[in-house]
Order: structure tokens, then sequence, then C-alpha cells
């Protein structure tokens, strides 16, 4: 099950698992082949889709939270129903899914959550949104423990510098607004990703040559975290 996955990460993660012979079962609100039109928020419409899945397949193996969005605005100028939506878009469907899924799961089954290099460093103009991607780190970190015994592996993936429409919407938000902060243009490894470098590493987390691997986070950045405020020039 993928969130998420009519474009960007969440496409790309949804085509490699099918190339490799996998049944995906995707959703996002864009319409798209093998996907689920459904707003994640939505609590009745993720039930009824987790209850599909168990409906047809009787299990799932894997789950890949991607789901997710921010705008750019100053903390002060975000309003409660801004934060009340970023607060769900990416955190509370997330731990509704999880409590759906993780029934229909058996030892070897895993979960892989998309954060951010947000959920690490400070992100002026998204403040919340980066409060939250924290919270899932945190979250995944805790599952690892929980759902250990249950053979169940809990991993995230924080991408940055990926190429997706989602990630120049932000930027362009952001560059528009003539931010205080100048962010990282060029990544240390000089270019940008791609959707596929950051389904690559998802791939390899939900795979059983990551069967000890829990509870760790991936940056798939080109280097973005390890480089914290220093800047290619």
């Amino acid at each position: 099950m993928v969130t998420g996955s009519a474009r960007g990460i969440g496409a790309a993660v949804a085509r490699g698992f099918e190339a490799a012979g996998d049944t995906v079962l995707g959703c996002d609100l864009r319409e798209g082949p093998g996907v689920s039109v459904l707003d994640v928020r939505d609590a009745e419409a993720v039930s009824a889709w987790a209850e599909s899945a168990r409906a047809a397949h009787g299990r799932v193996d894997v789950l890949v939270n991607n789901a997710g969005g921010t705008f750019h605005a100053p903390f002060l100028e975000v309003s409660a129903k801004g934060e009340e939506t970023l607060i769900a878009e990416n955190f509370t469907q997330v731990t509704r899914l999880i409590r759906l899924v993780v029934p229909l799961m058996g030892p070897g089954s895993s979960i892989v959550n998309v954060t951010s290099s947000e959920a690490h460093q400070a992100a002026p103009g998204f403040a919340v949104y980066a409060a939250m991607k924290a919270a899932l780190a945190s979250l995944t970190r805790s599952l690892a423990l929980e759902l250990a015994p249950l053979g169940i592996r809990v991993n995230a993936v924080a991408p940055d510098a990926i190429a997706t429409e989602g990630e120049e919407g932000a930027r362009a938000g952001m560059l528009a607004a003539a931010p205080l902060y100048d962010p990282v243009r060029t990544p240390p490894l000089g270019h940008l990703g791609t959707p596929d470098d950051a389904a690559a590493v998802v791939a390899f987390l939900a795979s059983p040559a990551a069967r000890f691997v829990t509870g760790t986070t991936l940056h798939v950045d080109g280097g973005i975290w390890a480089a914290g405020g220093w800047r290619r020039t």
C-alpha cells in the first residue's frame, strides 16, 4: 500500500514495486493508473481503503506512508485552520492508517514513512510542517520497538533536493516571498535527485535485504543533511 502514489516519489515507489512483480494498492487525491482517489485526511475513506485491501488480498506486506504536503508561510501568519490541515496531512493520517494496516501484517512486513530533511533541521516558513515530519521520525523509532515483537520493521526515508512537482511548488512559493534565510540550492553532490532515487531506498528498506534494519532514517538528499548550514557555491 502506497499513499500519494499518483506522482512524484509515491509514483516512483509504486512503479518500482510493480516492476518487481508486487501487487500495489495506491491512493492519492489525483487520478492515476491503479490509484484509488481519496483524501488521506478522510478517516472514513481511508478505513474503506484498508478494508478493500483486506477483502481483496487478506494481508499487507508493505505500507509506504508517502502522502503529505505543505505551503510556505511565516509561523505567525499560519491560521488555526492551516495548522490543523498541516497536522492532519502530515501526521494524523499516518497514525490512523498504521493502526488500520498493522492488523493485516505478519512477520517480515515493513512500514516505511517518508519524512523530510526538515524533520532534522530548522525550516523557517515551514515550521508546522517540519514539526510534523520530526514527529513522524520520532514515531518511526517508537513503533520500531513496539512492533518488533510482531516481526514488523518500521523505518523512514528523509528526501530532499528531489525534483518533484511538490518540491518545486513549495520552493517557488518560498523564493517568491523573499525569505530571510537562503535555502540550499545545490546539494553537495552537485545536482538534484530524482523520485527514483528515493524509491530505490524505500524498496531496500521494504525488502529482505534490510531484514535487520529497523527504527532508522535514511537520508536521500545528495548530502544536504550532512552539510548542515554549509552551501555549495
